[in-house]
Order: C-alpha cells, then structure tokens, then sequence
C-alpha cells in the first residue's frame, strides 16, 4: 500500500497542465457548473475551520453542509481571543492554501498521495458532519478521489489531481468577490470578516481584502510551482 501511494508519477506534458487549468477556470467562470463546483470549495471552507479550531484547542461539534454551497462549523470555546480569530480566518482562504499544498506535492511527482491524503481529509471530516446532504456531499465527492486513485491509469490520475488543484486555487478566489457583493448590497452580516470585525475592531473589509491577497497570491505561487512559468521560458529558450 505504501509502495502504491509514495510511487512517484512521471511529469505529465504542459498541454495537459494548460489543459486542466483552462478547464478548472472555465468550471468556475460558468455559472451553472460553479453552482455544483462549489461544493468542493465550501467542503474545503468548512474543513479549514475545524481544522484549525482543533489545533487551537477548540472543541469541534459539527459541521453543516447544505444544498445552496453554505456550511457551518460550530465549535466549543472561548467567544474571544486568538483560538476563535485563527478559526474564523482561515475558511475563506482554505481551499487556496490546500490547493497550494496540493499544488507542491504535485511538484513533486506525488499525484497519487495527493489524492489519497484528500480521502483522509475528508474520512476525517466525515465523523463530524451532522446532517444528510453534508455526509452525501462528502462521501460522493470522497468516492469520486477513491475510484480515480485506485482504479485509473497515472494518466486519469494526473488529469483528475491538477484539475482539482487548479479548480481549489482559481475557485479559491471567486468567492472572495462574491462575499464583496453580498456585503455591499448590505447582505452577509454575519460573514466571517464581519465576525472577525467585531472581535478584533479591524474592519471587515479589510479581513477580506487580506483573504483576497492570500488566495490571489496562492494562485500566482500556485502557478509557478506547477511549472508553467519554467515550461513557457524552456520553450522560449529551446
């Protein structure tokens, strides 16, 4: 098992990699595949909350996933203090940070890991989601990695794995605008910068500007770890 995991998978061409990532941009751009898409994000969205509600010590009680791509994560803890600021911080960034990660690893050769510690993730996510479309979203979405990693060709494999991680890292961003919209039309109180904003008194259109700093910054580091900058200068050079 460990062999099949940690086996490194050969550089797939850079059309493929261009390939994907038009492909992710275009499940994002178009409207009706990103009502469905989303889910992923907000999987990612929820997950980051409870993981690091755990490592500051926050009790995880549940996590919501409903059918509109809005989720809830609650948690046990100190209303205030830097557990619950480092909590809520990190939803809207999350799926940009993963898909970064991701995005190293396949730097890296591991296509197969990649997709098998995203089953982990999500094995794990599993136990704590609380209601029926939530353990349907995640356990589809979890067979879906499962079926690619185990049963495909290397070639499936690296299709699959850099069009997830393009879709985490392009889609991480669009929701950033999305919530700008929602708060100009005087909609979202409630959203996490909002939260953020009455518990740290930094403005909540500040926390989001930060949060679109990060996952547009994640997208550009994104892009040059996956080596489209280098193959388009080794094909200018040769």
């Amino acid at each position: 098992m460990w062999d099949h995991l940690w086996a490194s998978q050969p550089t797939p061409p850079y059309a493929l990699v261009w390939a994907t990532a038009l492909a992710a941009l275009a499940v994002v751009a178009y409207r009706p595949a990103w009502r469905v898409a989303r889910n992923a994000i907000t999987i990612a969205h929820e997950g980051g909350h409870a993981l690091v509600a755990v490592l500051c010590g926050r009790r995880l009680q549940a996590i919501t996933l409903h059918s509109d791509t809005s989720g809830l994560t609650v948690t046990k803890g100190r209303p205030h203090g830097p557990g619950m600021v480092f909590t809520l911080m990190v939803g809207y960034i999350a799926p940009s940070l993963i898909g970064l990660a991701a995005a190293f690893a396949l730097g890296e050769h591991r296509i197969r890991l990649t997709l098998w510690i995203a089953i982990v993730l999500l094995v794990a996510m599993l136990f704590m989601t609380r209601n029926l479309y939530g353990i349907l979203a995640i356990v589809i979405t979890g067979g879906i990695v499962f079926a690619i990693s185990w049963y495909t060709s290397a070639q499936v494999q690296a299709v699959f794995a850099y069009l997830a991680v393009w879709f985490l890292l392009i889609g991480g961003v669009r929701p950033i605008f999305e919530l700008a919209g929602q708060r100009h039309q005087g909609r979202a109180r409630d959203s996490d910068p909002d939260q953020l904003a009455r518990l740290t008194h930094v403005p909540g259109g500040l926390w989001l500007t930060l949060f679109g700093i990060v996952c547009v910054g994640a997208l550009l580091l994104g892009i040059s770890l996956l080596n489209l900058l280098h193959g388009q200068l080794h094909l200018h050079l040769t």
